[in-house]
């Protein structure tokens, strides 16, 4: 692993700024842009306010997103009532709302201002493991706080390697892209295979893995998953092998009380065996253990049961 780095990789995503984006069909963009950035700046309390009030709207709706955030809540958690299951999906709303108005701030503040806004609980392991010459790969469950770790590691000179598809819309990429890696780091497109990410994490990048997305049964082992199975990805072990480096469980959370960003860094998993459904349930155990004392943390929008050991997708109709 080298000390030293530059952040350009040809093999990397570096997409740049398009004459094209300045086309009508982006006026909306734009114009979301020049609303959103003040907002931005608002106090943490009133965009709270702002978040709860849309929240308990959106909370009205059966179908879409709210609708297949109910089905994984269901799921994941038979023996809450339905009104439990209802206050976690508010709660994860008004969670997502804050945080998604304040977001841009990340880029108009300074290095100073995340600093002071941002709390990072066991960052020890990831300097223990850089003392001992070590390569590591962060597992980031989906919170909805997901970049933070990436960017705040990376103001801290610790930047992070990872994967991503692009954007359907290429402006809303660019802007995206020059926010994660405002600070340094490197994002490597799916398509282009997993290779050029593990390059970089042996070179000294803390690589990201993102441990709870559904990629369809071919790539994917049935392990348990909270109350229910999913379809997850296996190879962690040998991830850890190919690259080696040590695998360290991160979790990000926005607190609506203090508007803060909270980075909760884990020790390294030791007791990955090269099995893939033992190490698969391993992943899971620590989106599980994040996961079950902040529910309102998580992105339950999402597909993550998408695939079924059945065949039944059971956000069909929504």
């Amino acid at each position: 692993m080298t000390t030293d780095r530059n952040d350009y990789d040809p093999k990397a995503y570096n997409p740049t700024f398009q004459k094209a984006f300045l086309a009508p069909k982006h006026w909306g963009t734009w114009l979301g842009l020049l609303i959103g950035l003040p907002i931005s700046l608002l106090p943490n309390s009133v965009r709270v306010s702002v978040a709860s009030f849309v929240a308990k709207k959106l909370c009205q709706k059966q179908k879409g997103s709210i609708q297949k955030a109910r089905i994984n809540l269901t799921l994941c958690f038979p023996e809450k009532s339905e009104q439990e299951r209802e206050v976690i999906l508010e709660k994860c709303l008004t969670t997502a709302g804050a945080f998604l108005l304040g977001f841009p701030a990340i880029t108009l503040r300074s290095k100073k201002w995340l600093e002071k806004h941002s709390e990072i609980k066991g960052i020890e392991h990831l300097h223990t493991l850089r003392d001992n010459n070590q390569s590591a790969i962060l597992l980031v469950p989906h919170s909805w706080c997901i970049d933070i770790p990436a960017i705040l590691l990376a103001s801290r000179g610790l930047p992070v390697s990872a994967m991503a598809n692009s954007q359907k819309n290429p402006l809303t990429d660019w802007l995206m892209h020059k926010q994660r890696v405002q600070y340094g780091g490197r994002v490597y497109d799916r398509s282009g295979g997993i290779k050029p990410f593990i390059k970089s994490v042996k070179d000294g990048y803390l690589g990201y893995y993102l441990p709870d997305q559904d990629h369809g049964p071919e790539q994917s082992v049935f392990v348990d998953f909270f109350a229910t199975e999913k379809a997850t990805l296996p190879g962690l072990g040998k991830l850890a092998k190919v690259s080696r480096a040590k695998i360290v469980p991160t979790f990000a959370s926005y607190n609506i009380e203090t508007g803060k960003y909270e980075i909760e860094i884990k020790a390294p998993i030791e007791d990955l065996s090269g099995d893939e459904h033992k190490d698969a349930r391993v992943m899971n155990e620590v989106v599980e253990q994040f996961v079950n004392p902040r529910p309102e943390q998580y992105m339950w929008i999402l597909k993550l049961l998408k695939t079924r050991r059945d065949g039944n997708d059971p956000y069909v109709g929504y």
